[in-house]
């Protein structure tokens, strides 16, 4: 079944009808569903979800633009929270500089801090990486060898997506590989191995063709699949089984 590796289903787009739209998962087709927290008051949300529904999991993590928000007194909390049962990665975490939100230095602060902490207990990464390529991939190299991560909605070239493999780290693809203008990930995905690749969402936002511009949903992520086969010259049920195989092993969940 369809595993959505990176979902923000705490987002308060979907407080009119969260229950209804997560309660039609297992009928479309999706399996399992890995919430990922942004900002220190999302962790109790994401916890939430993962306590309701047996197939969501959740990562406890803080987005870039939200570092400001982090202190010794909530990191410590964040430390607790991961040893949650329901909880199987740090993330999403990284370095944003399209926003620059808060300043470069604290983002790279906190990005390592949270790096230590995954290595601390032995937890996989979600990694958010905008207009940083260079940095991002300096931070990994140094502070996060033997970590396995995830690069989310990756957006970079072809080169550096080949160097995060031969890292050992996967690439998320999610609705931008439908997009026609997304000719650069395309041929990314044409060109990395399927064991390197999982699927997202990062619903609510960035749905693919046909529903680009709408709420997104991990009930979207078929087209996704369909566009990766065909780029790759399999099946879709293929890509479905092999990025779940991929995500199960990553996130240890059986």
């Amino acid at each position: 079944m369809i595993f959505d590796t990176h979902a923000h289903y705490d987002d308060g787009q979907f407080d009119e009808d969260r229950e209804d739209v997560l309660l039609t998962m297992q009928a479309g087709g999706v399996g399992t569903i890995v919430d990922a927290s942004a900002t220190v008051n999302s962790w109790e949300r994401v916890l939430e979800l993962t306590q309701k529904y047996p197939f969501v999991y959740g990562m406890i993590g803080v987005h870039p633009d939200e570092v400001g928000d982090l202190n010794e007194d909530n990191f410590a909390r964040m430390e607790q929270l991961l040893q949650k049962e329901k909880i199987v990665a740090v993330g999403e975490i990284g370095l944003d500089y399209y926003w620059d939100k808060e300043s470069r230095d604290l983002q790279e602060a906190w990005f390592v801090s949270q790096l230590e902490l995954a290595r601390k207990w032995n937890l996989p990464v979600n990694i958010h990486s905008r207009e940083a390529a260079a940095d991002t991939m300096q931070i990994m190299k140094e502070h996060a060898r033997g970590i396995p991560a995830i690069i989310h909605c990756y957006s970079y070239s072809k080169e550096m997506a080949e160097e995060y493999v031969r890292m050992g780290y996967l690439i998320g693809v999610g609705g931008v590989v439908t997009f026609k203008n997304a000719k650069r990930l395309k041929e990314i995905v044409k060109e990395i191995p399927l064991s390197h690749i999982v699927l997202e969402t990062d619903c609510p936002y960035l749905a693919p063709e046909p529903n680009r511009g709408k709420r997104n949903s991990s009930l979207n992520l078929p087209y996704v699949a369909q566009a990766i086969a065909e780029l790759k010259g399999i099946t879709a049920e293929e890509v479905i089984r092999v990025t779940e195989e991929n995500a199960k092993r990553f996130y240890r969940i059986e």
